[in-house]
């Protein structure tokens, strides 16, 4: 017989799961990002001929996942997206072109410093636009990572390129509101907008790209590229920020920045500091203990 202290321990069970299974989600979508630098050192092609073919195969990846999900009722799922969907769409789309240009007007340590901040813009955009508040935790957790970043990049030479900053910041910006919306939105998926956000992507570089430079063997790389990084990545992104927090997304997803040269130093050999190694354990311990902490909250609450 179910007493009402059983079906309050089984809700939050329930709750516990979901927030363990989102951080989990959200983590591997981390792990797909971060190879975006080895797969780069990869293609011997020019940025925008690689964000194309990215962007397409991606859309792509996306589009048979949608279909093989709703089979008929893809069309109604695309339209079911509504504005929000747009709007993250357009964020989305903003925020790869602010990022792929930053990195060409200033330095690789501001840009990573800069985006570190995401699960603080996060939160005060949640709380600002739904009265949402970040758990303590989570907001502690975020400044450690920060530190972490910070450590990973303290021995760089720092450049002030003000344009790159900027659009560094714009596009950290536009990812929380991304991960914001997709959280609000949660009674809905929004991995429709994401496949348009990876089409779009393609569209607009187009003009600056050259496609038909690919080689067989490129071409497979590119594959990769837009379907186990951008496509992949999106997906378990998508799916595991309607289970958690904006702020806790941004924080787990700050993953990407240590893990990035990992996959560059099992490749190519290319041994990261010893700075970096540091910093990349702090920042991989401050999102493993919140994920810890906070899934131990869930059962109580």
């Amino acid at each position: 017989m179910n007493t009402p202290a059983a079906l309050t321990t089984h809700s939050g069970w329930m709750r516990g799961s979901g927030t363990l299974l989102g951080s989990l989600l959200v983590a591997a979508s981390a792990v797909s990002f971060s190879t975006a630098g080895l797969l780069t050192r990869l293609i011997q092609l020019d940025t925008w001929t690689i964000l194309f073919w990215r962007g397409l195969f991606g859309a792509g990846f996306l589009a048979a996942c949608i279909v093989w999900q709703h089979r008929a009722r893809t069309l109604a799922t695309f339209r079911a997206i509504g504005a929000a969907g747009l709007v993250a769409c357009a964020c989305s789309t903003g925020a790869t072109i602010c990022f792929i240009n930053s990195l060409r007007l200033t330095t690789v340590t501001d840009v990573m410093l800069i985006f570190a901040a995401v699960p603080f813009a996060a939160a005060s955009i949640a709380w600002i636009w739904l009265r949402e508040r970040a758990s303590r935790t989570t907001l502690l957790a975020s400044f450690v990572a920060l530190l972490g970043v910070a450590l990973m990049f303290g021995a760089a030479r720092q450049v002030s390129h003000l344009a790159g900053d900027v659009l560094a910041l714009a596009a950290t910006v536009l990812i929380a509101m991304m991960m914001v919306i997709i959280r609000h939105r949660r009674e809905i998926s929004l991995l429709p907008a994401m496949c348009l956000s990876a089409l779009a992507s393609s569209v607009v570089v187009l003009p600056l790209s050259h496609p038909a430079a690919v080689d067989s063997i490129a071409l497979l790389y590119l594959a990769l590229f837009g379907t186990m990084q951008l496509g992949l990545g999106l997906l378990l992104l998508t799916i595991g920020t309607r289970l958690i927090s904006a702020a806790q997304s941004a924080l787990i997803g700050n993953l990407e920045v240590p893990l990035a040269p990992l996959w560059v130093w099992l490749a190519f050999g290319d041994t990261p500091s010893l700075m970096t190694c540091a910093g990349g354990a702090v920042v991989a311990a401050a999102v493993l203990g919140d994920i810890l902490l906070n899934n131990r909250r869930q059962p109580a609450s």
